[in-house]
């Protein structure tokens, strides 16, 4: 019975030989692109709203590109630190590493080529505060949150939300060269959105972080206090997407869409405090990806319509 299953295992090898020994999926996969899109929408948003026409083309392309690759770098360090506790829970099994279709080596190349790719297209042919802020971004969320604050600290979503909250900031700054206090108002808004966007799925995924040894709110305060956690952050949530209006940054229009969406993220978040429907906590959480993506695009069409000009 040994013959006919090596010949099975030769023939699967040759196979994956003739097909190449990575295919680019796996590659594409290790970028988290559903992740990587999300934060370059966000970016994007940024160049727009600190022009007050159309950003410049080539501010827009090359730094959308290097932000991109930046971040798809990010995205591959994190699997490679996290390749041991991905291949423990169901949710992240199937990705490249864990399945053993990208080695070890292969990655840290690939990442390697992609953030000093992305970094460079910043410094050399946008600008070198871009550059620089999208570095310390990367090595914030690829190093200081997923190598230590994760293992270390239930509040790590939190502390560490501030990297994964920057590519609008890197966006405003590609387009303009500078900090803004408008800038900062929208990583000011991601930051407060990523507790209870997380902890929602921890909750539905809380005994695969138990396995996996990650100290995530609910498996060290338990599941009543994350819920409850989730429903003071979505308020200061609610309240930071207010202060876009007060600053004058946006207008009605804005102020408009984000009080319907921030009506039904706080819906959500009830449900979850309540804690009698356990799908609860991941329809929140799939809803505030929505959120976050529908509140920037709210944020565009404020800007370039504002009401004024309707009267």
């Amino acid at each position: 019975m040994a013959e006919p299953k090596a010949l099975s295992r030769t023939l699967t090898t040759i196979g994956r030989c003739t097909r190449g020994s990575v295919a680019w999926r796996d590659y594409y996969a290790l970028c988290k692109p559903r992740v990587v899109m999300v934060m370059l929408l966000t970016a994007v948003v940024g160049m727009f709203l600190a022009s007050p026409g159309l950003p410049p083309l080539s501010a827009l392309l090359l730094g959308t590109l290097g932000i991109a690759l930046a971040s798809g770098a990010a995205a591959a360090l994190n699997q490679i630190a996290d390749r041991h506790i991905d291949a423990q829970m169901a949710r992240t099994l199937r990705r490249p590493l864990p399945q053993g279709r990208v080695t070890l080596v292969q990655a840290l190349l690939f990442a390697t080529v992609l953030g000093v790719s992305g970094i460079t297209v910043l410094v050399v042919w946008v600008n070198p505060l871009t550059g620089w802020l999208t570095l310390a971004a990367l090595i914030g969320y690829a190093l200081v949150y997923t190598l230590y604050l994760k293992r270390a600290t239930p509040q790590n979503i939190v502390i560490g939300g501030v990297a994964g909250a920057s590519p609008p900031l890197l966006g405003w700054v590609a387009v303009t060269g500078t900090l803004d206090p408008d800038a900062l108002l929208l990583v000011l808004i991601i930051f407060a959105w990523t507790p209870p966007h997380f902890w929602s799925l921890c909750i539905h995924k809380r005994d695969e972080y138990a396995r996996a040894n990650v100290p995530m709110l609910p498996v060290t305060h338990g599941v009543e206090f994350t819920r409850l956690q989730i429903m003071l952050y979505t308020l200061l949530m609610i309240a930071t997407t207010l202060l876009p209006v007060m600053t004058g940054l946006s207008g009605w229009i804005y102020l408009a869409g984000v009080s319907l969406l921030n009506g039904r993220f706080l819906l959500g978040a009830m449900r979850v405090l309540r804690g009698t429907d356990s799908q609860a906590p991941m329809a929140l959480f799939r809803y505030s990806i929505n959120y976050i993506m529908w509140l920037f695009v709210v944020l565009l069409i404020d800007h370039y319509i504002p009401v004024s000009d309707w009267i």
